[in-house]
């Protein structure tokens, strides 16, 4: 299994799992500036439990790769704009400001911080958990054609009215039946394909089995079995939406 000293240590590693910002939530609240998208390095620092100094050094030694990942230094029109957004009353000149991806990208870099670590540790332990699932590659003889047909593993894609992405995957099955480890770990993997997705539903006409909500409890997607189902559907929202 892959160690957290592979992530400090490769990029490429780094990179194939930049996509799960949820991970931070799930470690720790990240808390966020009124815009909705950005913390500032103090902000970086609390959430990993360090001194500032800490995460500008980390900044200057990485600058090229946490760019491309979100970090951005705001200055003159820009800066001013966004500390109204902001409500930031400082008056600085400039200000470091860093979305989400750019903080998961300053967990797999930090390496003095147990948050960090923390965090490493549940994107392998995800990792590891989804490339090790047994393919089920069996076919159901009472399957409908909405599930035999050769799709991506997303069946619906949409925005909210703020701006969220959604990704859903449908399964129209026997309630005998349950939803199989290699269902999830393909949609999973489809959900992480579109950047960000704030929103995935697996939603099925039967239960989940035990691996495939694994799986789902460590990749953020939202599990609807058949009783939930009836209940949306009889107008009672989803407390995972609410």
């Amino acid at each position: 299994m892959i160690t957290g000293t592979a992530l400090l240590e490769s990029k490429t590693l780094r990179d194939s799992v930049l996509d799960r910002t949820d991970v931070l939530d799930r470690v720790k609240a990240l808390s966020l500036l009124p815009d909705g998208m950005h913390v500032t390095t103090a902000m970086v620092a609390a959430y990993f439990q360090v001194g500032t100094k800490a995460i500008e050094s980390l900044v200057v030694d990485h600058r090229e790769e946490m760019a491309a990942n979100g970090y951005r230094v705001l200055t003159g029109p820009e800066l001013t704009s966004f500390k109204e957004v902001s409500q930031i009353q400082s008056r600085t000149r400039a200000i470091a400001v860093y979305s989400r991806r750019a903080v998961l990208n300053v967990a797999m870099l930090l390496r003095d911080s147990e948050v960090a670590r923390q965090v490493r540790t549940y994107l392998l332990d995800m990792e590891y958990l989804v490339r090790t699932q047994p393919v089920d590659n069996s076919v159901d003889s009472h399957s409908s054609a909405l599930d035999t047909r050769n799709d991506r593993g997303i069946d619906i894609s949409a925005r909210t009215a703020d701006g969220r992405t959604v990704a859903v995957q449908c399964k129209n099955r026997p309630g005998r039946w349950s939803v199989p480890s290699a269902d999830m770990q393909k949609f999973a993997g489809a959900a992480r394909a579109i950047d960000p997705v704030a929103i995935a539903p697996f939603v099925a006409t039967c239960n989940f089995s035990p691996e495939a909500k694994a799986i789902a409890d460590l990749s953020g997607v939202i599990t609807v079995n058949r009783n939930e189902l009836e209940a949306w559907t009889a107008g009672v929202r989803l407390k995972a939406l609410r």
